[in-house]
């Protein structure tokens, strides 16, 4: 039979476990992806009708907060699985446990079966989020902010895994997508209710040190690792890219996106911390309706009409007889 990998090109790998199958990238992949794109296409639909649509309606939001509440909706499903997925392959990987390991024997030719899934399931869904934009509807506006995205993600992963980075691009996939889930749960909550921002802030906190990790973790493996190796040939055909310009071009391309996305954050808090002060601001200046001044009147016992004073029964107070000395 056919491996689920859909490529033919595979190898035995001698292990302190035993023997185990590993595979390497090829042609055939092509094929694999653009099956998964059409199962990823039925399970979007199907959290969309299932779950989805049955929690906008009860919140009625507006056609605008409908469209993020769908979006956040769908990315904390894929987030949260790949979360767990990704933690799951790096542990029994033993790539946490030996950091050393991310860089070491390099070129990473040959995959483990559940990482060589991993990264096709992940090429799929970002290659089945375009497509997505149409049957979505979504709003002109919106179109090049998810593009930018989309093509971001597709850059990263299908580069880590065309030029066999596999192990580090996981490592640094789990630290981004665990602050992407962080950041659409509080999306969601945030519809819900309005006064609920208690997960903003924790995404805030986690967000600028989850860059440095990257950063930090790029530059380690990339920039250190990799260029005490002593293979440093460029060889497209064993799959070698550890040449100088190589790393320079990665470290530029992970630094010039995470800079990227540190300036949209900074830009966003800015904008919201502006807007909040110019509402506490606007608060301050209205000043307080004046109240009537109060003043003493002294009314007759009953009331006046057509200048004639009336008792409270309506009828005519009796006038006193003045008597004569």
């Amino acid at each position: 039979g056919t491996s689920p990998s859909g490529d033919a090109d595979v190898a035995v790998v001698a292990s302190s476990d035993g023997e185990s199958v590993h595979y390497h990238y090829g042609p055939k992949d092509l094929v694999t992806i653009l099956f998964y794109v059409f199962i990823t296409i039925i399970l979007h639909a199907v959290v969309q009708e299932y779950i989805l649509d049955k929690i906008s309606k009860r919140l009625h939001l507006s056609k605008v907060k409908h469209s993020k509440f769908n979006e956040s909706g769908q990315l904390v499903v894929f987030h949260l699985s790949s979360v767990i997925w990704c933690f799951y392959v790096v542990v029994t990987e033993g790539y946490l446990t030996n950091p050393r390991s991310l860089w070491e024997d390099y070129p990473h030719v040959y995959l483990p079966f559940q990482v060589k899934f991993f990264y096709l399931c992940q090429l799929a869904y970002w290659l089945h989020a375009l497509p997505e934009l149409y049957f979505q509807k979504v709003r002109k506006e919106e179109v090049p902010r998810q593009l930018q995205y989309i093509c971001l993600y597709l850059v990263h992963i299908a580069g880590a895994y065309l030029l066999n980075l596999s192990r580090l691009g996981l490592v640094l996939l789990l630290l981004h997508y665990s602050t992407e889930f962080l950041f659409h749960a509080a999306r969601l909550c945030y519809f819900a209710d309005e006064n609920n921002e208690k997960l903003f802030s924790a995404w805030a906190a986690v967000f600028g040190l989850t860059r440095l990790c990257i950063l930090t973790l790029a530059v380690l493996a990339i920039g250190f690792g990799l260029a005490r190796m002593e293979n440093q040939a460029f060889d497209p055909e064993k799959g070698n890219f550890n040449t100088l310009l190589c790393r320079l071009c990665v470290l530029l391309l992970l630094c010039a996106a995470q800079a990227w996305l540190m300036w949209r954050f900074i830009h966003s808090q800015l904008r919201h911390w502006r807007e909040y002060w110019s509402e506490q601001s606007a608060k301050r200046r209205v000043p307080a309706a004046p109240r009537p001044a109060a003043r003493l009147i002294k009314r007759e016992s009953g009331y006046h009409e057509n200048g004639v004073v009336k008792a409270e029964n309506g009828t005519s107070p009796r006038t006193k007889k003045l008597k004569s000395p």
